[in-house]
């Protein structure tokens, strides 16, 4: 088996800056095939490969290269889940590591997660748990979300200083659902967990079984607010572990899925990216309450500070 795993996106030449930003959610270190600028003015052609004399013009080919201990499956998983949202179309590929493999594989460098009280535990490991910890099952499958990623630790740091007993829950883009189960579990008296892929939602519903609250968790297909059903009142807490881009196309809208004094909790947001999406969020009346930074990671604690433009 491949120590490293070789992830490529393949898209549009003019979705490169967005699949760029989907792919730096797993790392940084991004490999661009670009040669839609390349020209060789009539000279030296004998020197250039034939691949990129060759190349198409239009397409770009985006990859990242992720070792075995960070779980490649998880990897490929929030790559699709990202590029999905940002609705972008590109065939997604790797290599080092077959398919059939990947939901299996990462398993043995999966083990629990401490996040302050809250503790995330594989559903086929044993635990025992202190006497106030509050455990987590998870089998995320190929959906986004295992509590190992820099992105769902800040969520739950800021979330369990956050979710109260009884408050009525939003979690969007929620992968493998751990953010719902997590706030669910931190005394939330229900979670509406979407996702815009089908997968995902598949996996949030059944870890939220698998953990007994089926009756407190619903899941749902929406492409980001599109699907979120507000008829049952609004939402007091909110949570969005999704890439920069998206926060931002999502920000002038989220306030009217919750009520006026509802804390909105933001992650996914790779550092160079968090003044741009505090600067449209108080466009949009937030301010920022607290920030978290874990390596490259921005997690963000908003409130709203009046109403758009204010």
């Amino acid at each position: 088996m491949a120590e490293w795993t070789k992830i490529t996106a393949t898209g549009n030449t003019a979705d490169l800056d967005g699949i760029c930003a989907v792919m730096s959610m797993t790392d940084n270190g991004l490999m661009i095939e670009d040669y839609s600028d390349f020209s060789l003015n009539g000279m030296y052609g004998e020197l250039v490969d034939d691949r990129i004399l060759e190349a198409d013009r239009t397409k770009v080919r985006v990859s990242v290269f992720i070792p075995e201990e960070r779980h490649p499956a998880e990897a490929l998983g929030a790559i699709r889940d990202g590029l999905a949202a940002a609705g972008i179309s590109a065939a997604v590929e790797c290599s080092g590591l077959d398919e059939e493999d990947w939901a299996d594989s990462w398993k043995k460098y999966y083990h629990p997660v401490h996040i302050g009280r809250v503790t995330i535990v594989p559903a086929w490991e044993d635990y025992k748990p202190a006497p106030d910890e509050i455990t987590v099952g998870m089998d995320p499958g190929m959906a986004f979300g295992t509590g190992d990623h820099e992105t769902t630790r800040l969520c739950i740091r800021l979330l369990q200083d956050t979710v109260h007993c009884g408050d009525r829950m939003l979690d969007i883009g929620t992968g493998s659902g751990i953010l719902s189960i997590v706030g669910v579990k931190l005394g939330a008296r229900s979670s509406f967990a979407c996702d815009i892929d089908p997968v995902a939602v598949r996996v949030a519903g059944e870890n939220a079984a698998r953990e007994g609250l089926s009756d407190r968790i619903s899941c749902g297909v929406s492409d980001l607010l599109r699907g979120v059903d507000t008829s049952g009142g609004k939402y007091t807490v909110c949570t969005a572990n999704i890439v920069a881009d998206i926060i931002i196309r999502m920000l002038p809208d989220i306030a009217s899925c919750l009520t006026e004094d509802a804390p909105l909790i933001l992650s996914g947001i790779v550092a160079p990216r968090a003044d741009d999406v505090i600067k449209k969020a108080a466009e949009c009346g937030w301010t920022v309450e607290r920030r978290e930074c874990e390596n490259e990671w921005v997690g963000l604690l908003l409130r709203r500070t009046g109403r758009e433009g204010a």
